[in-house]
């Protein structure tokens, strides 16, 4: 016999987790989290009947493995018969859009609830507006503030790589290496360089494919650094060529930074590479340094190619279907500035009225609570760890002075130790720093959202290229064109607010 639906309500299962061990003295820890929840249970009439409780990073391995179990579980219910999902805060799901998908199929095609007691609202197929806006709204900050984070990490890689110390796998014709201060870093490797350098000089000659090229360096007996001596594949020798590092730069992003490590090549042999690679058809690589607004962001919606942009007469800009995986795609050239206004124009229809601002600030500004406790762990675990760092400093330096054998510790030794940990303490020091200014664009960020939407299409227009590329980023996915017109979609949460004119409307913000 089919259960009630307050019966079938009565069934709950719960997700808790910390991130760091921080998280655990500062008072949220898996005991206190299962306690509250547990409390909230009991006080609205839940029998929990299954527990997802763990400790990890929001963007870990194991992380997601605990995120598709429980969803795996939530969907193995029949339709109807999902059972409610507790969690304290919206973060402690998920802090990517991905994953809010997922509940969210649950919560339309599974009838799925989910209480967030802290964060103090509720998500379910009956939802009101104010609910999905709360949800959309902090799904999309915790994912701007640990993107602010992830950046980092390419700044600091960039700064390693400036002052000279290697972060990836070397490429091949180099080696791995360490410097005086005991820093990763490549050097030129003496049996595979000049056979690297060799492919370049003989493909730039032109007639030769990469399938050969391959043949050649198998016969050249150029083979990969490894344990297994592996020959140098089709794709392998397509992706050497194409790669900058050996003419003396290294490509992250739209980033395009000078490195100290010895080229192979010199910069027109690689452009000559490129362009018998490209048939003399495209632009060598440095043309995709150029300002334009939607480079690498447009694909054509008839053969799903991707869009380049080029100048005419010094000023105009064109973008064309590259026809890569169609070359009969019918796909015009469109102008730059057609497309521009057309995106201006969609975002004329982000509207909010003027006295609802303050109201939906508010509302966002209670997100404040689960940043916090992200930002003050990862700040508490750096200053330990820079402590640590100083103790040390100052321990090698009085082991020195007291040293009553002066052959205990030398000068060298000292000053290679003490150099190895001044750069510790240096990026550690930067680490902080960007944790610090991460949690100012935090609040930048989330007013920044609403007066985006408040502004959106003045901002867009009055913007410079590099305003126009960031506020696309920001605010737009998936952009395609068909027939020449632009089709766009607006991300979450900014889709919430397309075309609403109307004041009454937004009443669910009173």
């Amino acid at each position: 016999m089919k259960k009630s639906s307050t019966q079938q309500q009565r069934k709950a299962v719960l997700f808790a987790r910390v991130s760091t061990k921080d998280q655990e003295e500062q008072g949220h820890s898996l005991p206190a989290q299962t306690e509250k929840l547990r409390a909230y249970a009991s006080k609205n009439g839940m029998t929990i009947i299954k527990e997802f409780v763990f400790q990890e990073t929001g963007g870990s391995k194991k992380q997601r493995k605990k995120f598709n179990e429980m969803i795996d579980y939530l969907k193995r219910h029949d339709d109807g018969n999902v059972p409610i999902l507790l969690t304290t805060n919206v973060d402690r799901i998920t802090r990517n859009f991905k994953d809010a998908v997922e509940i969210d199929e649950l919560r339309i095609h599974k009838g799925l609830h989910v209480h967030f007691i802290q964060d103090g609202f509720t998500i379910s197929p009956q939802s009101t507006g104010n609910d999905m806006f709360m949800w959309e709204a902090k799904v999309f900050m915790g994912k701007q503030y640990l993107n602010r984070i992830r950046e980092d990490a390419v700044r600091s890689r960039e700064y390693k790589i400036k002052n000279g110390e290697w972060t990836h796998r070397a490429p091949v014709g180099y080696l791995h290496s360490k410097d005086q201060n005991g820093r990763s870093t490549v050097i030129l490797d003496p049996d595979r360089a000049p056979l690297v350098r060799r492919l370049f000089v003989e493909y730039a000659k032109g007639g030769i494919s990469v399938s050969e090229l391959s043949r050649m360096a198998t016969n050249w007996g150029l083979r990969n650094p490894t344990k297994a001596q592996g020959k140098i594949s089709k794709s392998q020798a397509h992706r050497m060529i194409q790669n900058p590092f050996y003419y003396g730069v290294i490509i992250d992003g739209d980033d395009v930074i000078t490195h100290q490590y010895p080229p192979l090549i010199d910069k027109a042999t690689w452009d000559q590479c490129q362009r018998v690679r490209e048939g003399y058809h495209k632009k060598p690589f440095a043309y995709a340094a150029k300002p334009f607004a939607f480079r690498g962001l447009v694909t054509c919606s008839h053969c799903g190619s991707a869009y380049t942009t080029e100048q005419k007469k010094g000023k105009y800009n064109y973008l064309f279907c590259t026809k890569n995986k169609d070359k009969n795609c019918p796909a015009v050239r469109v102008k730059e500035t057609d497309l521009l206004d057309q995106v201006a124009c969609v975002l004329d229809s982000i509207s909010i009225p003027p006295d609802v601002l303050d109201v939906a600030k508010e509302h966002l500004a209670k997100t404040h609570d689960a940043k916090n406790e992200y930002h003050n762990a990862a700040v508490k675990n750096i200053e330990k760890a820079l402590s640590s760092v100083d103790r040390q400093i100052q321990r090698l330096f009085d082991l020195y002075l007291k040293a009553e054998d002066s052959s205990s510790i030398t000068t060298n030794e000292l000053d290679k130790k003490m150099s190895e940990l001044k750069q510790e303490q240096h990026d550690l020091r930067h680490q902080l720093s960007t944790h610090q200014s991460a949690d100012d664009d935090f609040y930048v960020s989330l007013n920044l959202m609403l007066e985006l939407v408040q502004n959106a299409s003045d901002l867009f227009r009055a913007g410079n290229i590099e305003q126009k590329r960031k506020l696309l980023n920001l605010l737009c996915w998936n952009l395609q064109i068909k027939h020449g017109k632009l089709e766009i979609a607006l991300r979450s949460p900014f889709d919430l607010f397309m075309n609403r004119t109307d004041r009454n409307e937004w009443q669910w913000l009173q």
